[in-house]
């Protein structure tokens, strides 16, 4: 097929939030840990927020700021702003005072919606950024008096008022019917921070259309339709999260269970307690899942379909089949590749058709072509370049940065940056950043590539590497390895002697340093750079 056929009309995704307030305004849009949000509440809350910020002057093509972690709120504010024709701009709750400033003053929002738990960082941004008006809100506020599942600790803390700020959910009492402004699907809807190929963070600009493009393709990719009921538990911040907990289950019209942040014993829980049949996860998440102590007394047999991302631990045939007998017959697959400047989800993996070792083959309306990064020729199959993309799904351009978005979007292609190739098949294997690649005596070398290998050891739980200079080479190998609880008294020598039997002499981590974990953003995704630092 040629692209997707949309569940309703093209139209921005709050107006499919508002035609299931109207078709099913009873139904749970998500449950936090037994408290149940209604379509229709969804739809009136979100529809309250935006009439309180066009009360506070914001309108069509401003940006607002949200800095949270997964919460009911966090999907009241996003599309209360996108009602309004605004901008949202998610921050990382991990985020420090210089990275928070960095990405406020850079969007030149006046808004932002913040944890309580975060108002410190924001207070410190405060006079360094065009900050007025801040809205904060309990992660504690909609939790049921009685939780079905484990609570995290932290979301009982209690609640933290400031003042000359304003109470999220006290902000949308008498607030009536909001404005209605013409929208296009091409108005800039959502513009997420990515570093791109190259440099500072810079904010993809990502519009209704690319939105709606993407979520449709997830929707379809994973199966998912109103019947279904998903576990929400990457961060809702990062475009991933978004797509598949936040998107996807307002286009289908599911019922998503949201998950603050990921506990092992709550995801069993919240599967046997809520049947869920959907998960997005990534690697790491499966494999805490099947060490719980008492994982053999949940139920798991609903679970029917679950995309999986291989961060820090690859999801290989084994560990799939591994799920498959402790769940009681859930399939799971790679979930897909794509970047923020997409909308992500670029390629799926067709569940009759699994290729382990690839990122699947590419959307129905998503064209790749493998190009050589100097000529912009296109490639042969097999042959290894950089990974161009083009879609519906592809974003407007970087906010205020003409030369960077030239670089990057070309005749319609987004060039990725990123290195790979597509078999006979059309299916595509990333092999890493070209920015990442190590020089080693002349060799090119990813660093994905070597974690791949190491992950096989059988000590090691994680693993990560860079390039260290080397006055000899240019560069060389350095590996970061977590190692299994049963494995400690495994050594440095014991991972390079064997690293030398399983890959090429220049791949050998030239050292190894042991550590109790490898930093990761709030996805899972290796933070190199602070191994560098």
């Amino acid at each position: 097929m040629d692209k997707i056929p949309y569940f309703q009309e093209e139209k921005p995704l709050h107006e499919y939030l508002r035609q299931h307030a109207r078709a099913q305004p009873g139904k749970p849009a998500y449950v936090w840990y037994g408290a149940s949000l209604t379509y229709r509440q969804v739809d009136d809350m979100s529809d309250r927020f935006a009439a309180r910020l066009a009360g506070l002057g914001v309108k069509k093509g401003d940006r607002v700021v949200l800095f949270l972690n997964n919460c009911p709120q966090y999907v009241i504010a996003h599309f209360g702003i996108q009602k309004l024709g605004a901008i949202v701009s998610p921050c990382s709750p991990l985020f420090k005072k210089h990275e928070l400033a960095y990405q406020v003053a850079d969007v030149g929002a006046e808004v932002i919606v913040a944890a309580d738990t975060l108002y410190p960082v924001v207070q410190e941004v405060m006079d360094k950024t065009p900050l007025k008006h801040v809205f904060l809100t309990s992660y504690g506020d909609l939790l049921p008096q009685e939780a079905t599942i484990d609570v995290p600790p932290e979301l009982r803390s209690p609640k933290n008022r400031v003042a000359d700020t304003m109470d999220l959910l006290e902000a949308l009492e008498g607030m009536s019917a909001p404005p209605q402004p013409e929208l296009s699907m091409d108005d800039v809807v959502l513009m997420t921070y990515t570093s791109g190929t190259t440099g500072m963070p810079k904010g993809a600009m990502l519009t209704y259309r690319n939105a709606l493009f993407k979520t449709a393709s997830a929707t379809f990719a994973a199966g998912v339709d109103d019947t279904t009921v998903t576990l929400a538990i990457a961060p809702l911040y990062h475009i991933a999260g978004m797509l598949m907990g936040l998107n996807v289950t307002i286009y289908s019209g599911a019922t998503a269970i949201l998950m603050h942040r990921f506990d092992p014993r709550s995801v069993l829980q919240a599967i046997d307690r809520y049947k869920v049949s959907h998960w997005y996860s990534i690697a790491p998440m499966n494999v805490a899942a099947m060490q719980v102590p008492d994982a053999k007394s949940f139920d798991l047999h609903s679970l029917k379909v679950n995309p999986c991302t291989s961060f820090g631990i690859t999801l290989t045939q084994p560990l799939a089949e591994q799920w498959r007998d402790f769940t009681g017959g859930c399939q799971t697959f790679e979930a897909a590749y794509g970047l923020s400047e997409t909308h992500t989800c670029d390629t799926y993996t067709p569940r009759d058709a699994v290729k382990w070792g690839t990122q699947g083959r590419p959307m129905p309306g998503v064209e790749c072509r493998i190009v050589d990064q100097d000529s912009r020729a296109v490639l042969p199959v097999g042959q290894m370049g950089e990974i161009t993309l083009r879609s519906p799904g592809n974003f407007k351009g970087y906010w205020n940065k003409p030369e960077a978005t030239a670089a990057t979007l070309r005749d319609g292609w987004v060039h990725t940056g990123d290195m790979g190739k597509l078999d006979e098949d059309g299916y595509l294997t990333f092999s890493g950043r070209f920015k990442e690649m190590i020089k080693v005596s002349g060799y090119s070398v990813f660093p994905e590539e070597v974690e791949t290998i190491l992950i096989k050891h059988p000590a090691v739980r994680q693993a990560a590497v860079i390039g260290i200079p080397d006055p000899a080479k240019g560069e060389v190998i350095k590996a970061f390895i977590v190692l299994k609880p049963e494995a400690a008294d495994t050594s440095v020598e014991d991972i390079i002697q064997w690293s030398r039997e399983q890959m090429s002499p220049y791949k050998v981590p030239k050292s190894v340093e042991f550590r109790a974990e490898i930093p990761a953003t709030g996805t899972g995704k290796v933070l190199r750079r602070l191994l560098k630092d």
